[in-house]
């Protein structure tokens, strides 16, 4: 299978992972920091922006995870661009996550206006996203180099051979 097609396969997967380990470390944060998470709040400041009007709970609930995934499927798919073949995926993977993180949580969505930077949220906060992205990409990379040796046919390649 080619590796941007594994990649972006190996991101959606891993983002359920992700997700559950956000949402264990948010019930661990003080009450003062149980304000929503960052997928919830750019959904709602990207939906502020497009639409007039609000939308309720639910709508907004069903977005915030439909871009979370979506996300983690096109980040994903990067992946090989900045990752070299290694017999060790998560040797690679969670640079890779944190990498994603600070690309975006110090990078395009502050720059964009869309959310504060991470170095503006609570350290407990910060850390907990940062877990996640260890998760993800360390996930991300295990899925999409397995995918990617066993291709479309169900052979399986060697790790730096290519399918």
């Amino acid at each position: 299978m080619n590796r941007f097609l594994a990649g972006a396969i190996g991101g959606l997967v891993a983002t359920v992972p992700m997700t559950v380990v956000m949402n264990m470390l948010f019930q661990k944060l003080q009450p003062s920091q149980q304000y929503p998470l960052p997928p919830r709040e750019i959904t709602e400041t990207v939906v502020d922006r497009v639409v007039d009007g609000q939308l309720g709970d639910r709508p907004l609930t069903f977005l915030s995870l439909a871009a979370h995934f979506a996300y983690g499927a096109a980040t994903g798919a990067l992946y090989p661009l900045f990752c070299r073949r290694s017999p060790h995926p998560v040797a690679a993977g969670v640079p890779f996550g944190l990498a994603i993180w600070a690309a975006s949580y110090l990078g395009w969505l502050p720059a964009a206006h869309i959310l504060r930077p991470a170095t503006r949220h609570p350290p407990a906060r910060t850390a907990l996203m940062l877990a996640a992205h260890v998760v993800w990409g360390g996930g991300t990379v295990i899925i999409g180099e397995a995918l990617h040796r066993r291709g479309l046919s169900g052979k399986t390649t060697a790790v730096g051979d290519r399918a």
